[in-house]
């Protein structure tokens, strides 16, 4: 008899003690976990619940036709007890854990796009400046179809990170549905160093200086810093404008950080959840570097979000800016990073954000205090927080609820023959701007961005007072 006759019989001994040996360690951790539940109707219920869940375990192992990979089922029900809780909440395997973890060190290399998923697709949210993605027409929108050949349902945006990203110099190809024109599109993209530039200044006009915050990483306050020194070099600021615009965010305590700048010492953002350790206030520890004297105008968009949203809130709290633009993204809740033995983590909402007057910023934002509509593409739809199914509701909403997917919009229905000429289709292709904003002059921006041009006439006229006292007044500072 071959020496491995034997092994169908462990293999099958081994499929048979392993189901029991996992029941009877899962179902110790179900019990234990019940046991602390607060209520004894409640208790009773989770029980009942955790007993449905090992018996389940249990007969997948026992019954389904192929051996199952346990740890595979376990990583699926962790994922899908954080798929209903809200947006943000998700599971990180030891892989995805470590690329969480490079998005705070300022640099990566890949293509150089911002992800999110939309109406259940992965959705580009914006190309990042001078990258391959946008020197190819990435454009704000498109939806990610397959990359490589991968079909991207149900894929996880760490996953299609983790399929984008490589080595510099390495092709990925990507196909792209653009719902704006109705068309697909393949691009072989080049990966390449993507440095996350946070921070950008320059002057506008004479003694008017321009700061931008592409996103709050880890040196973002200092960069911040450098920048109003670099331009008080110049010339004393008479204004500053502040862009926030498509900033999606990042590390709360930069947050902080960059507002002590305009602020000084003082209370920036408070955080409240269901225990006392997630109810927080967190205050600057410096002094402003920005003369108080000097008014600001901050600009914010649909795509301004979470550490964005920290800052204009409490700069406009304190009356210390003028916030121009469009009402804000919405994102006003706190994630906590959790790692746990295997190396894998979970990303779990644990509090909301509120300013310092006690507004909460989840689902309703930061309403501008001058109303400026958005460059944006045609026939762009703009989503925010509130249209994310499963959503946080807003404070003032019914607590306790969160959001459902809002009902689609019935499709036009579609014409018996194609009657658009072939002028017409080109023109629905042309570029949303004869170039990207990054690589226009100061002069050509102002031609095309309203927002930007406004906050400049304002800060130029004298318009923007800067009525900032330390104070919760809310003051008005449009003259």
């Amino acid at each position: 008899m071959p020496q491995n006759s034997c092994s169908p019989t462990l293999r099958g001994l081994r499929r048979r003690a392993f189901p029991r040996l996992a029941q009877v360690v899962l179902f110790a951790w179900l019990l234990l976990a019940a046991s602390q539940a607060p209520a004894a109707s409640t208790e009773f219920q989770l029980y009942e619940g955790f007993k449905t869940l090992a018996r389940v375990f249990y007969e997948i192992n026992v019954r389904f036709v192929e051996e199952p990979d346990s740890g595979e089922m376990i990583n699926g029900a962790v994922k899908g007890m954080l798929n209903t809780l809200d947006p943000h909440s998700a599971y990180m395997t030891p892989e995805e854990m470590t690329e969480f973890q490079h998005e705070a060190t300022g640099s990566f290399t890949g293509v150089g796009m911002e992800l999110s998923i939309r109406d259940e697709k992965l959705t580009v949210v914006a190309p990042i400046d001078d990258t391959p993605a946008a020197r190819a027409g990435i454009m704000s929108g498109d939806q990610i179809v397959a990359i490589d050949d991968k079909d991207t349902k149900d894929m996880s945006i760490m996953e299609a990170v983790k399929n984008i990203r490589g080595s510099k110099g390495t092709k990925v190809i990507i196909e792209f549905w653009r719902p704006a024109s109705k068309r697909s599109l393949t691009v072989v993209l080049t990966r390449d160093f993507i440095p996350l530039r946070s921070v950008r200044s320059e002057e506008l006009s004479p003694s008017i200086g321009y700061v931008q915050i592409s996103n709050f990483q880890g040196d973002t306050a200092q960069e911040v810093e450098k920048a109003l020194s670099k331009l008080e070099r110049s010339s004393p600021l008479a204004g500053l404008v502040l862009d926030l615009r498509n900033d999606p965010g990042g590390l709360l305590d930069q947050s902080v950080k960059v507002s002590g700048l305009f602020l000084g010492p003082l209370l920036v953002v408070e955080t409240r959840g269901r225990t006392d350790e997630q109810n927080m206030g967190y205050s600057a520890e410096s002094e402003a570097v920005l003369p108080f004297h000097c008014p600001m105008v901050v600009l914010v968009n649909e795509g301004s979000a979470s550490a964005s949203e920290i800052v204009a809130g409490a700069l406009q709290d304190y009356g210390r800016a003028l916030i121009l633009g469009a009402r804000t993204f919405g994102k006003g809740s706190v994630q906590s990073v959790v790692r746990l033995p295997d190396g894998s983590g979970l990303r779990l909402t644990t509090a909301r954000f509120f300013t310092p007057s006690g507004r909460s910023i989840q689902s309703d934002g930061i309403m501008p205090d001058v109303e400026v509509p958005s460059l944006l593409p045609p026939k762009f739809k703009v989503t925010r927080e509130a249209d994310l199914e499963g959503h946080l509701l807003g404070i003032n909403e019914k607590r306790g609820k969160r959001g459902k997917k809002p009902a689609e919009p019935a499709e036009p229905a579609e014409p018996a023959e194609e009657t658009a000429s072939e002028t017409e289709e080109a023109a629905e292709e042309e570029p949303f701007l004869k170039k990207p904003l990054y690589e226009m002059t100061i002069q050509e921006r102002l031609e095309v961005d309203k927002q930007l041009s406004q906050a400049l006439d304002l800060l130029k006229s004298g318009r923007v007072r800067s009525s900032f006292t330390g104070d919760l007044a809310t003051l008005s500072n449009v003259g």
